[in-house]
């Protein structure tokens, strides 16, 4: 019997226990616990513990953009894969594929024991009746009767964390979401350094996720003031974008249709990787939303090591030829402007229409 069924069925009489069943995932990390977990296949992949929340969770995440790339028998293929190789920690939100993610990962992760995955969900609605509406919904297409981790997706502006955290907003439904047992823990994603730490300043939030890698860090310092407060408060950092060699440049030839350059080379992958992790207090890092580069930044974290000094340096040369993906969004933003969507075509994190209205 599926668990989410024997839940409904139940009903309150489940309270102790599922309690007890939720924390097993952050018992099993504690700070002495081994850091390295065996998959099915024998393979090891680190493990962190995820901030103040205690959780442990794979130092490389499961980005759940990456099945919109393929049908459902790859997306099963891909989910088990990574699991049995020793990613617990998969991200997906509504808005990539409009639901279709969200879908292929609820069929998929079937025949996973729930209480070994760390699932994070997203949304970008920023009021309170609708941030509810997108929360039962996401829980019903990823088959699950709670997440591990919920958060507000693609925070720009400043006046997106104050709607979301005023009367009325988003956080009144992640509030009530924790006190029903259908969430243990608030996030938020942001791209902006502004919006980052007008959230963390209005909310006592458990995760930050933020574009952590070499290029934007060396380029402009992208990140440094995330990571500062994020330490400060004791919140743990999802880093995204730490395989992204910067925007395409004019003319260039394009390995894959995305929205930035993906690193592809094994060794910059490596380096990347391990860059953004020796960062803190990053714990995860999430690939490009592609199977193939999942699978290359997992064979990256089994053996990672803390980025040399020597290492940083090839790292910030190879950052001056590149170019910024962030840069025009942190600018205007600074400015006390709004991003144009779509700045970026083709990604999913643009603002919400309406936004800034």
């Amino acid at each position: 019997m599926e668990r989410r069924t024997f839940l409904r069925i139940v009903g309150g009489a489940v309270g102790s226990c599922a309690i007890g069943a939720r924390a097993a995932l952050g018992a099993e990390g504690g700070q002495g616990a081994d850091p390295k977990a065996a998959g099915p296949d024998g393979s090891t992949l680190p493990r962190r513990v995820l901030g103040r929340t205690g959780a442990q969770v794979s130092i490389v995440g499961f980005p759940g953009l990456s099945l919109v790339h393929g049908d459902q028998k790859r997306a099963t293929e891909a989910i088990h894969a990574a699991f049995d190789k020793g990613v617990n920690h998969f991200d997906v939100a509504p808005a990539y594929g409009d639901g279709d993610a969200e879908t292929k990962m609820g069929i998929g992760l079937q025949g996973i024991d729930r209480d070994k995955v760390f699932l994070s969900c997203k949304t970008k609605v920023r009021d309170a009746k609708g941030a509810r509406e997108e929360l039962e919904r996401s829980l019903a297409r990823l088959k699950t009767d709670r997440f591990d981790l919920y958060q507000l997706h693609a925070l720009f502006t400043e006046e997106e964390v104050k709607r979301a955290l005023g009367p009325g907003g988003a956080i009144e439904t992640f509030m009530k979401s924790k006190d029903e047992g259908k969430a243990r823990f608030f996030g938020f994603s942001a791209h902006t350094t502004r919006a980052a730490l007008a959230a963390m300043k209005g909310f006592r939030f458990d995760t930050v996720m933020f574009p952590i890698n070499f290029i934007e860090y060396f380029g402009m310092g992208f990140g440094k003031g995330v990571l500062a407060l994020a330490k400060e408060q004791g919140a743990a950092v999802l880093a995204i974008k730490p395989m992204c060699r910067g925007a395409w440049k004019q003319g260039e030839k394009r390995t894959r249709q995305w929205w930035y350059r993906p690193v592809e080379d094994p060794r910059e992958i490596g380096l990347a990787i391990r860059f953004t992790l020796s960062q803190e207090p990053v714990k995860v890092g999430f690939p490009p939303a592609f199977v193939d580069l999942l699978e290359k930044a997992i064979e990256a974290g089994r053996s990672y090591q803390p980025i040399t000094g020597v290492e940083l340096k090839e790292l910030e040369t190879l950052a001056a030829s590149c170019e910024s993906v962030f840069k025009r969004d942190e600018q205007k933003v600074a400015c006390g402007g709004a991003p144009r969507a779509p700045l970026h075509p083709g990604s999913p994190h643009e603002c919400c229409p309406g936004a800034f209205a």
